[in-house]
């Protein structure tokens, strides 16, 4: 099959939830003191933008919908057996690896965001393990978004298609 010289993929909604996502997490883990209601006021920002995203993959348009992208056992090995055989398959939206990112990075979000949360409550505050486990959860979502930029460089490259500005534009333009 042909694959068109430009697709339109992502939408507004993918679009907003993605770069504002990025800007929480930049905000909280580099601008923001811990702790503090600003800090505390992005994180729950963050959960609630992947709470509209989970809707939205149940709602949203046909590549933001959970049904075009999840990434099954079936999926992942076809694409990891492609990706070997250097010749990695288009998908219009995310790919399954790229999706089981997604998923990775919005749990952790949400991990997060509950943590965070918690230390607020009577039952929770000042508890070191806590606090630990919140930090380690932060740190573990900077080493996986790390990855997942750096994964869309390489399949960008492989792939001949302009991932990152797509993220933009919802628009993949292909070479």
């Amino acid at each position: 099959m042909q694959r068109p010289a430009s697709l339109y993929v992502w939408d507004p909604v993918v679009r907003l939830f993605h770069w504002s996502l990025v800007a929480c997490v930049l905000l909280n883990q580099f601008v923001l003191e811990a702790g503090e209601t600003p800090h505390r006021w992005v994180g729950y920002a963050a959960a609630a933008l992947v709470g509209l995203r989970l809707l939205w993959g149940v709602i949203g348009s046909r590549h933001a919908r959970f049904a075009d992208w999840w990434p099954t056992p079936a999926r992942l090995r076809a694409h990891v057996r492609g990706l070997l055989a250097g010749q990695p398959d288009d998908h219009p939206g995310h790919n399954p690896l790229g999706a089981l990112m997604m998923l990775a990075l919005m749990a952790l979000v949400l991990a997060l965001g509950v943590t965070g949360w918690l230390q607020g409550t009577d039952a929770f505050f000042g508890e070191e393990w806590l606090q630990e486990l919140h930090e380690g959860l932060a740190n573990t979502l900077l080493m996986a978004a790390g990855v997942h930029a750096a994964a869309a460089l390489v399949m960008g490259r492989l792939q001949r298609v302009t991932l990152v500005r797509a993220m933009v534009t919802g628009v993949k333009r292909y070479d």
